[in-house]
């Protein structure tokens, strides 16, 4: 019979230090367990994470390591007995380990069976940690719960599209503002639910979100489910994965119709009140003149007036008409500005150089200096010849006398490609900051009675605007006062 060959010792030695070199790299708990459920060897990971010793821990049982209610809540024991039965791995089983003194652990366990010649010897008990993953799993999940109940709680719509266009969410704002529940409108394109006339300007946003623009604001028209316009106010942004590619386009939308109510009830409040003003104004300016022809003509109905009286009377009269008549043609155009003149193109420069000559005269009497920087090139623009020069004169007299102790009017251009702004300054007594906001009104003047109507600026900031212009006021008191008037370049 032949013999077995013989075990070399040496060789014995490296596969047991290999066997332990290996059991200490892995990253796992390793626990060899026999069939009397003894503990036959066990890695540091293990030690380590349950903060036991070698000693205390080969040789011993399996309920002397892991508390009895873990072990029978989990049935390892069990399955353990029914690994050395069948000879059949056990996997993804999960375990939650508490030991004395330290925190709760979580982990997932397999059982492998170890056999020798058909025979189990042993079993091999494998525990992978996953206690952060499964804390970072958990705090995930609450988070998107969180921002899911956010977005369900909103007032707004809120809606998100892939990179079609197609709604992927669609949240319960959304629902009962359109009508539309999301099981009616997942996967359908949210250029269809717009209004018709907005849908191109819609494709054309959302296009440039895919190519990677920031965030667009619009005003789209919502259709609803019976089939109303529905105004709606419009934030989109890109909506991006975890390495910055643009998947898609989420919207944020608010309802403008009770917005809509307010503004027009405050623009009538505001028609209301500068009607008020306007009224009070004209009541005011027409008044004066107007108790002069009633007293004039009550002296001539008296008779017996000497000729030179009743010439004064009378001229009295006719002074108080062609006041009174002033008054209401700046009125008309203040309110009508271009009912009797039509746009043409028009060189700036040469304007203001025409309209500066005519106060020329005036600014030398008062000890004014006028100081120009006005460009060589013509700067042409879409206006009225009629209308312009009364604007800019207005504003150039109003700064002159801003300085009856003289000063320094200065009048300086710059243009863009688009406009061009013409600045008119003045070093005199400045406005008030609590004044400006009504600068523009009808009637408004800090001039003494009887010598201003009110009307100048007005009648200026309505030429303006009917030139499709701006014009702004900066000034400090004492110091001076800046207006700016912008134009559009033809």
């Amino acid at each position: 019979m032949e013999k077995a060959p013989a075990i070399d010792p040496q060789a014995s030695q490296r596969y047991q230090k290999l066997y332990e070199m290996l059991l200490e790299a892995i990253p796992s708990s390793v626990l060899l367990i026999d069939r009397d459920l003894r503990i036959v060897s066990v890695n540091r990971n293990f030690l380590e994470k349950n903060q036991r010793f070698l000693d205390d821990t080969i040789g011993r049982r399996l309920d002397q390591v892991f508390p009895s209610i873990i072990l029978d809540h989990v049935n390892i024991t069990g399955r353990i007995h029914q690994a050395f039965a069948n000879n059949r791995p056990t996997l993804g089983e999960r375990l939650t380990y508490r030991a004395p003194g330290i925190p709760l652990r979580i982990y997932y366990y397999r059982i492998l069976p170890f056999s020798w010649g058909g025979v189990v010897e042993q079993v091999m008990l494998l525990m992978d940690d996953v206690t952060e993953q499964v804390r970072l799993s958990e705090e995930v999940r609450r988070v998107e719960r969180h921002l899911a109940s956010v977005v369900e709680s909103a007032r707004d719509l809120v809606l998100s599209t892939d990179n079609e266009g197609r709604i992927l969410t669609w949240n319960a704002a959304a629902e009962t503002l359109s009508g539309f529940a999301f099981s009616e409108v997942r996967g359908q394109a949210f250029y269809d639910l717009c209004a018709e006339e907005h849908r191109a300007e819609v494709e054309r946003v959302f296009s440039s979100l895919m190519l990677g623009k920031d965030s667009q604001m619009a005003e789209w028209n919502l259709m609803t489910k019976p089939g109303e316009s529905l105004q709606v106010s419009w934030v989109c942004s890109p909506m991006k994965d975890h390495l910055s590619k643009t998947i898609g386009m989420v919207a944020v939308g608010r309802d403008l119709t009770e917005r809509r109510k307010f503004e027009a009830q405050l623009l009538q409040s505001q028609k209301l009140a500068a009607l008020g003003v306007m009224a009070g104004g004209i009541a005011h300016e027409i008044r004066n003149p107007l108790a002069v022809c009633s007293s004039a003509a009550q002296f001539i109905l008296e008779g017996n007036l000497e000729p030179q009286m009743q010439q004064e009377c009378a001229l009295k009269i006719h002074t108080g008409i062609q006041r009174a008549s002033l008054i209401i043609e700046n009125l008309l155009r203040f309110a009508r500005p271009s009912t009797t003149t039509s746009m043409g193109k028009v060189d700036l420069v040469a304007l203001l150089h025409q309209t500066l000559s005519l106060v020329a005269n005036q600014a030398m009497i008062q000890n004014i200096e006028i100081k120009s920087d006005l460009p060589s090139p013509p700067v042409w623009i879409r206006g009225m010849e009629g209308l312009l020069p009364q604007a800019f004169l207005n504003l150039f007299l109003n700064a002159i006398n801003a300085m009856p102790g003289g000063g320094v009017l200065t009048v300086a251009v710059d243009h863009s490609v688009e406009a061009v702004s013409v600045h008119i300054s003045d070093t005199g007594r400045g406005i008030p900051q609590e004044n400006l906001d009504k600068l523009f009104d009808p009637f408004y003047t800090t001039a003494p009675a009887g010598q201003g109507t009110g009307l100048g600026l007005s009648i200026c900031y309505s030429i303006i605007k009917q030139h499709f212009g701006t014009i702004e006021v900066d000034s400090v008191a004492a110091r001076g006062s800046s207006f700016t008037v912008s134009l559009p370049i033809l």
